[in-house]
Parts: C-alpha cells; sequence; structure tokens
C-alpha cells in the first residue's frame, strides 16, 4: 500500500519546482490547492480567496512571506495563515513536508470556505 494511503500525504512537487515568492495551482488526491515558497518553507491552501472566491493563482501575491489578494487587498501570513490587514477570516492551509527533494501535502478532507451572498439590493439606499 502506498505511503498516501496510510497517512493522507501526497506529493505535490519537486522542491525545486516552486521559485520563492512563486504561487502555483496543483491537484493532490483530486483536490485543487495552491502551493507557495516562502524561503525554505512551503505552503499550501485552498485555491480562492476566502473573501469572494477570487483565484488565488491568479490575483495572489506573495511577497516578503505575505500573501495578498490584488482584487480587494486580503493579506495573511503565510507562514502561519493569521490575517493581515483588512482580511477578515485567516487562511485555511494545509501540512505540507519536504521529503527526499519533494513537497507533500496532507489532505485529510478538502478545506473550503463559507462564502456570504452578498444582495446588491442591500447596499443602495434610496
Amino acid at each position: 500500500m502506498a505511503e498516501s494511503e496510510i497517512d493522507d500525504w501526497y506529493p505535490l512537487c519537486a522542491v525545486d519546482a516552486l521559485a520563492d515568492g512563486a504561487l502555483e495551482r496543483f491537484q493532490a488526491n483530486e483536490i485543487a490547492l495552491v502551493a507557495a515558497r516562502v524561503g525554505n518553507e512551503y505552503r499550501a491552501f485552498p485555491p480562492f480567496c476566502p473573501h469572494m472566491s477570487e483565484p488565488l493563482h491568479e490575483s495572489g501575491i506573495c511577497a516578503g512571506g505575505v500573501l495578498t489578494c490584488s482584487k480587494h487587498l486580503w493579506q495573511w501570513n503565510l507562514l502561519t495563515g493569521a490575517q493581515q490587514g483588512p482580511a477578515e477570516k485567516p487562511l485555511l492551509m494545509y501540512d505540507t513536508a519536504v521529503r527526499e527533494g519533494q513537497v507533500w501535502v496532507r489532505i485529510e478532507k478538502e478545506l473550503a470556505y463559507e462564502y456570504q451572498v452578498e444582495d446588491e439590493e442591500d447596499d443602495f439606499e434610496w
């Protein structure tokens, strides 16, 4: 039985496949996620911003260990997932590890955000 079938760990990519500060979309165990590298640390998280489901591999900016969604400027510490600035929700994160030159991700279940549906009529005043 493969290791991934025993303890929920799945290979993601080679360590050198992710440049420092890059955001890349991957699939592991049929679940989409975005991976980022901050120095020698690797992080994996759901592919959409917790604010309004903006695809982070397209609109995300990773600089100085901070992930910023360029759509509404929500920010998170990529090492901890803690929100910074105007962000109102933490960044959900999968466990990651480096084994023999490969980045591995632990997926026990798919991480997903609950989004509030904004009613445009509520924002308009007569």
